[in-house]
């Protein structure tokens, strides 16, 4: 048997030389790479979300500086927060759409009602002001 090496060896049995082949595994490697950079990217694109944003008023209708806005994911229990600015706004972005939520503020010790977002409406933005009454 003529045995040159490991390299003859495996050009006899593939047909191909071992650089042609290890050109050709790191090819296959830099494509499988750019798809798992680029997946997550074209799925969150592709995926629609959903904004929730508002304003904080008392009684009266006067917007509530410094209120806490909440946000619960009713799928998973976690809860997000955003605080009013000047005018009593506030905003939620990037939401799931297929997510139940429920939103409520706090202010000084008093709490709005709370309100809900249901997966099956199908709207993309939401305006909910809430009421605290003090």
């Amino acid at each position: 048997m003529d045995f040159r090496g490991p390299r003859a060896l495996f050009h006899r049995i593939t047909g191909r030389s071992l650089s042609a082949v290890l050109a050709g595994c790191l090819a296959v490697g830099a494509g499988v790479v750019a798809l798992a950079v680029a997946a997550p990217q074209a799925f969150a694109q592709g995926q629609t979300t959903r904004t929730v944003q508002g304003k904080v008023v008392d009684k009266s209708g006067a917007a509530i500086k410094g209120a806490i806005v909440y946000l619960k994911d009713s799928h998973t229990l976690a809860v997000k927060s955003a605080v009013t600015v000047d005018d009593g706004s506030y905003r939620f972005g990037q939401l799931a759409q297929n997510t139940d939520y429920e939103v409520w503020a706090q202010s000084d010790g008093q709490k709005s009602g709370s309100k809900n977002i249901s997966s099956f409406d199908n709207r993309k933005e939401f305006d909910i002001t809430l009421k605290i009454d003090k």
